[in-house]
């Protein structure tokens, strides 16, 4: 049985134990004190062990890919034969969802995402790639950007009038912006798709679709409400192609919707006068 304490000593600890409860100390762990000096002395003398080996975790690419995607000479001329290969939509799509040579199919993409519209339509939309509610529903812009183009189209009158389609064909990793090299793999399908679909008119979705179809540096505030031309690399074929802002810009920069409306006024009136000059 434990002595009791002095009046003296049960005041100094009682002070004392206030005092580590004031400083945030409620719960005693060891029966016994540690010299922590003499613990952190052996732990720093004792052997070292070696690590753990780590578990091999399989990568997206190991999971869906039968091996590294070829280097960007090879894609695109895999591309390419493909690509001419197709002489319908369906079949391009097809051939576009069989293509291994696009790393972005590998890098956490669940599927290809093609195009949806009106084959044949005048006016043939093209943005920059799929973000992850089109990865999810395999279409492209169906998410708050492509919700906003449709509200767009449709106050232009344009409903059931628009073929839309991207420069890549896989979502990039963050919804980041495709890079050159990837949209120049995917860039035989899209051509592709523009012989088939026939359209008359191009509207450039965003810096990223202007710069990659028309080969030019300048940004997309510089290039937007201009009419240009874009050519085919693999056919005699030249369209008028309007620059435009992506409808994700005006979801951030609502005040810019002005501009977006001057450039469908564009369109429309080019749609009106075709052989106006580009």
């Amino acid at each position: 049985m434990t002595a009791p304490l002095d009046p003296e000593a049960e005041r100094a600890l009682t002070s004392l134990m206030a005092f580590w409860a004031e400083a945030g100390v409620g719960v005693s762990y060891a029966e016994a004190p540690v010299d922590r000096m003499a613990e952190g002395r052996r732990r720093l003398h004792a052997p070292a062990r070696p690590p753990a080996p780590t578990p091999h975790k399989p990568t997206p690419q190991s999971m869906f890919s039968p091996g590294p995607a070829p280097d960007l000479a090879q894609a695109v001329g895999q591309a390419e034969a493909m690509a001419a290969a197709a002489n319908t939509l369906e079949e391009l799509e097809a051939a576009i969802a069989a293509f291994e040579g696009c790393a972005l199919r590998y890098s956490g993409a669940s599927r290809a995402v093609f195009a949806r519209g009106t084959p044949g339509a005048p006016v043939m939309i093209i943005g920059e790639g799929p973000g992850a509610e089109e990865d999810a529903q395999g279409k492209p812009f169906v998410g708050r950007a492509g919700k906003l183009l449709d509200r767009m189209i449709a106050a232009a009158g344009l409903t059931d009038r628009v073929f839309i389609t991207n420069t890549v064909f896989w979502r990039p990793p963050g919804n980041r912006t495709p890079s050159p090299q990837e949209q120049a793999v995917c860039a035989p399908f899209l051509e592709r798709a523009i012989v088939l679909a026939k359209p008359q008119v191009l509207l450039l979705a965003g810096a990223a679709a202007a710069k990659s179809l028309l080969k030019r540096n300048e940004g997309i505030l510089s290039l937007r409400g201009r009419w240009l031309e874009w050519h085919s690399e693999h056919n005699e074929l030249t369209l008028p192609a309007l620059p435009t802002l992506h409808p994700a810009f005006l979801l951030r920069q609502p005040q810019a919707k002005k501009k977006a409306w001057t450039d469908l006024l564009s369109l429309m009136s080019r749609l009106d006068h075709p052989n106006l000059p580009a």
